[in-house]
This record gives C-alpha cells, structure tokens and sequence, in this order.
C-alpha cells in the first residue's frame, strides 16, 4: 500500500469476510476523504499519489477498528448528512437516511421565521440542518443527555448557525415559550428487535437513544403529544419518525390528543416513516 489507489483494493482484501463489496468500497471512499479530502472523481484521478507512512499506520488502525464492527463514523468521529459535516462519538446516534427525508420533507413547507423545537436532538443534526436552511428560522434542541449536547453544540459552531440548546428531560420540562413546528426522531425500536440488528450499532450505539421497552412502544411519542397539548401553538405541525409496526397505535394516540389531521408518510423504502401532525 504505497499510492492512494491501492487503498480501496487494501480494504477489500482485508475486509471481504466483513461485509459485502459495496460497502468496503464505501468505507475506503470515506476514509480517503477524510485523509486527503477527495471525492471519489479525484480518487481517480489521484490514484498515483503517493501515501505517507503516518497515513498507512492510519489506515491500517482504521481496517483494524472496522474488524471489530466499530462504525466508521465512530472511527472517524465525523459523518455527514445533509450536505453537512458532523462530529459523532458514542454519546449520539449516527444519523440516518431516512432522518434526511424527514429534514428534506420540512424544508418543503413554509418554515421560515417560526419557532422550532427539536426534542432529543442527539447530534445536532435535524436542529442544524433546519438552522442552517432557515435563516429566519428560531431553532431549539433539547435533549436529556449533556454528554451529547455538548456533541451537538460542537457541530452547531462547525455550521455556522445558532440553536438554542436545552437540557432537560422531556416528560418534564416546563417551556418559557411555545413553539410554531416541533419535531423529534425519537427511540422507537423495541427492545425484541435487537436479534434483528447489526453488531455494529448494537455495540456502539448509545442505547438510550435506540430503544423502548416492547410493553412501552409509544412511550416518547406520548411525552412529545403531552407536552405539545401546552406548548404548540394554534395551527401548529408535528413532525415524527417512526417505527411502521405502530402506526395503527400511534394513529389512536394522536386522535386522543385531538388531532384532526394525522399523515403518515412512506420513505425511499416504501415504509411508513414519518408522521405529520397539525393542530
């Protein structure tokens, strides 16, 4: 391994009993771009490049950590979604797809100027995106965990936006305001979905942000209705992610707080993924 193209052709010798050919080629592509800060255009271009020997030691730390499952974006500490670039550790969520399609489906309405309130924002990432979309836009991140608002103020300053950040434990918390959208992806697996998932988020990801008790499904969903009855404000919209086993729950839940008009929206899967609500 001594030029910048015998590097994918490295992570695919050493990673084929990991996972599959698509996905190597993705972490290698990533990997190149965060030592030397080409797309995958340029890795053709810059095949030739010669790699240093602090660079190889690197990359060799990095197939070593993929062996073990850890995530790349854990590895790398960053991620990006959006179009935007994040630091991520193990105090948050590694953002996903679908919560792009959540931000991508927001952007869509009139937002502009509102009053936001993202409820366990995790890593910033909806709450910076928004800001980052909508100048005009007031944006708020609340979230139960210090570690990961500190994770979250640090990405709001390495975007350049501002967000007012809460600490605080939704089922509790006592606003100083109303809010216009509110809008959260909160834990929605339940705990007997775990035999269904990758050792790479079961190890790494933090569990407080992934899961609820099988007996307790719509747990959050209802602490975000409760509050949202005192603090939404008249001709407001609830945007959630969700888990498509419980919609039919979540569709009673919503009519109990009296909510006339309940949306469920399909993401690129064709899974029921988003929940909009208007008061």
């Amino acid at each position: 391994m001594q030029k910048l193209g015998d590097i994918i052709l490295f992570f695919k010798n050493e990673l084929a009993g990991i996972s599959n050919s698509r996905e190597i080629f993705n972490w290698a592509y990533i990997t190149i771009n965060n030592l030397f800060g080409y797309d995958r255009a340029n890795c053709i271009i810059n095949q030739n490049q010669k790699i240093s020997l602090h660079q190889r030691k690197k990359i060799k730390r990095i197939v070593s950590q993929l062996k073990k499952n850890k995530p790349i974006q854990y590895i790398l500490e960053e991620c990006v979604f959006f179009d935007l670039k994040f630091k991520v550790n193990s105090s948050v969520l590694i953002p996903r797809p679908e919560t792009e399609e959540l931000v991508r489906l927001m952007l869509k309405e009139n937002l502009d100027g509102k009053e936001i309130l993202d409820i366990g924002t995790g890593s910033g990432c909806i709450a910076i995106s928004l800001a980052k979309n909508l100048p005009n836009a007031k944006v708020s991140a609340l979230d139960i965990s210090k570690d990961a608002l500190n994770v979250a103020k640090e990405n709001a300053k390495l975007n350049n936006v501002e967000v007012n950040f809460i600490n605080a434990d939704i089922s509790e918390y006592k606003s100083e305001k109303k809010y216009d959208v509110i809008v959260s992806n909160p834990p929605y697996v339940i705990k007997s979905e775990k035999l269904l998932m990758k050792k790479n988020v079961l190890d790494f990801e933090p569990k407080i942000a992934l899961f609820v008790d099988d007996n307790e499904p719509l747990k959050y969903y209802e602490f975000i209705m409760k509050f949202s009855k005192n603090y939404l404000n008249l001709n407001g919209q609830i945007f959630l992610e969700i888990n498509e086993k419980f919609c039919n729950k979540l569709k009673i839940l919503c009519e109990k707080y009296s909510y006339g008009s309940i949306i469920f929206i399909k993401d690129n899967l064709n899974k029921n993924r988003i929940l909009v609500l208007y008061k």
